[in-house]
C-alpha cells in the first residue's frame, strides 16, 4: 500500500466529508476512493471515518491522524520542491480574496509588486465583504479580519486593526457638547452597514463594556460612502482604522474616544496547507506578508 498516497485520499475525504466530493477532487472514481479507505482503516486497525446517508464526519482516531497525514503530507511536499531546486519557475494563476476596501487599498500594492517580481503569473482579485470558503470557491490566498475559527487554513499573522469612531473637525466645532460616548445619541450619526449594521455601537476596551443606542441620519451600503460623508462634515462615523488611517493622520477625521475603543482585530493571510500550498502560493504569500507587516495602518497607534 502506498502510504502517502493512501493520506492524501484519506485527507481529501475527510476534508471534502464526502467521498463523491473527494473522488472530483482527486479525479478518481469514487469506489477507488472507496477502496483506498477501507484498506487504509485495515492497515491501521481503526476506524478513521462514521459513515451515514447524509454525511462523513472522522472519528476521534480520525481526527488525530487527519492532524499528522496533513503534516507529512506538507513535509513530502517541502521535501520534493527542495529536491527540484528551490529557484523553480514561479507560473500559472491565482486567485486571491480580501474585504473589498482593504483589498483595494492595503492588498493591491503587494499584489502589484508580486506581479513585477514573477512575470510568468497572473492574479484575479476578489474583494468581497464577506467570509469566503477557500477551498470551495476556488481561492487560493486570502486576507482575514477577525478571530479565525479552527480550520484547515495556514494563517500568517500581519498586524491588526481597530473599530474608530470619529468625525470632520468643522462638524466637532459645530458640537462641542460631544465629550463622552454617551452624547453620541444626540449626533447626526452616519451608519455603514457592512461595519455597523445595527443601531447601537458596542464599546469597552476589554475591561468594561457597554453600549451607545444610536438613530442614524444617513445610513449607507459601503464604507467608502461613510467616509465621504464623514469627511464632508455631516456627522460621526464608526470605521475599520486602516480605512481612515491616512485622514486621520493628515487631520481630515479626528479620532473620539479611543479609550473605548472594542480590542484589535487580527489581520491574517490565509491558505490551504499541504499539497495545496504551491510554490506560487507561498510566493505571493511571502510577497503580501512583506507589504502588509509593514504597513502602518494595520498597527494604528495615536
Amino acid at each position: 500500500m502506498d502510504r502517502l498516497y493512501s493520506m492524501g485520499v484519506f485527507v481529501a475525504v475527510a476534508e471534502e466529508e464526502s467521498f463523491a466530493a473527494a473522488a472530483r477532487r482527486l479525479a478518481m472514481s469514487p469506489p477507488a476512493v472507496t477502496r483506498t479507505i477501507a484498506a487504509l482503516e485495515a492497515h491501521l486497525g481503526v476506524k478513521l471515518l462514521s459513515r451515514t446517508t447524509r454525511f462523513v464526519r472522522a472519528t476521534d482516531a480520525g481526527q488525530r491522524y487527519l492532524e499528522s497525514a496533513r503534516r507529512i503530507l506538507a513535509e513530502a511536499d517541502e521535501a520534493d520542491e527542495a529536491a527540484a531546486g528551490v529557484h523553480a519557475t514561479v507560473r500559472g494563476q491565482l486567485v486571491v480574496t480580501a474585504p473589498v476596501l482593504f483589498g483595494s487599498m492595503h492588498v493591491m500594492p503587494g499584489i502589484v509588486e508580486f506581479l513585477a517580481r514573477y512575470p510568468e503569473v497572473s492574479v484575479s482579485a476578489v474583494y468581497v465583504d464577506r467570509v469566503v470558503n477557500l477551498l470551495e470557491e476556488g481561492i487560493d490566498v486570502g486576507v482575514r479580519i477577525g478571530e479565525l475559527p479552527d480550520s484547515t487554513m495556514r494563517a500568517v499573522p500581519v498586524g491588526s486593526v481597530r473599530r474608530v469612531i470619529c468625525a470632520a473637525p468643522d462638524y466637532l466645532a459645530r458640537h462641542p457638547e460631544l465629550r463622552e460616548p454617551s452624547d453620541l445619541a444626540g449626533q447626526n450619526i452616519i451608519s455603514a452597514s457592512a461595519v455597523s449594521p445595527g443601531t447601537e455601537w458596542r464599546l469597552g476596551d476589554g475591561k468594561r463594556q457597554f453600549s451607545v443606542k444610536l438613530r442614524p441620519r444617513l445610513t449607507v451600503s459601503n464604507n467608502a460612502a461613510a467616509i465621504e460623508a464623514a469627511l464632508m462634515g455631516f456627522g460621526v462615523t464608526r470605521l475599520m482604522s486602516y480605512q481612515v488611517a491616512g485622514h486621520l493622520a493628515n487631520g481630515n477625521l479626528i479620532r473620539l474616544f479611543a479609550d473605548s475603543e472594542p480590542p484589535a482585530l487580527p489581520v491574517h493571510i490565509i491558505h490551504l496547507e499541504g499539497r495545496q500550498a504551491s510554490a506560487k502560493v507561498r510566493a505571493l504569500v511571502d510577497v503580501l506578508v512583506e507589504q502588509l507587516r509593514g504597513n502602518a495602518a494595520l498597527a494604528y497607534r495615536e
